[in-house]
């Protein structure tokens, strides 16, 4: 049986790729600790890309490129996911769960439910019994 995908949030990337953000140990633990294998929804793409690119410079989106190229990173869920998505981000309006997130979530829900993030908007979704957000606490 094949490990359950491992849905990657903007929030636990952006500290893999950069040394120098607060949560990058945190994040190389989760990880650790939780093998994958990985996945960058579409929906967060272009987020990711500007904030890698802005926060930890063009080698570490370089490498974020690379591994979604070379598979390390698979890249999925499009617009089959768009009626979550608008239904997330209605009912939960109030977080507010953005388009970015609530791609997170609808990858998740159907790719094995796990999520690597550190956005407590997650936490909130969570409680629904969809998704499971990693790292979870000590």
């Amino acid at each position: 049986m094949e490990p359950a995908l491992i849905t990657l949030d903007t929030s636990a990337l952006l500290p893999l790729l950069s040394r120098r953000d607060p949560a990058h140990i945190q994040m190389r633990a989760a990880v650790a600790a939780n093998r994958g294998p990985y996945l960058v929804p579409a929906g967060i793409l272009a987020e990711i890309g500007y904030l890698v690119g802005q926060r930890a410079g063009p080698a570490a989106l370089t490498v974020l490129l690379d591994d979604l190229a070379t598979g390390a990173l698979t890249y999925d869920c499009g617009d089959r996911d768009l009626p979550r998505v608008r239904e997330l981000v209605l009912r939960y309006q109030d977080l507010p769960l953005g388009v970015a997130d609530a791609a997170v979530v609808a990858c998740a829900e159907r790719s094995g439910g796990r999520v690597l993030a550190l956005d407590r908007d997650f936490g909130v979704v969570a409680k629904e019994g969809t998704i499971t957000v990693l790292p979870e606490p000590a």
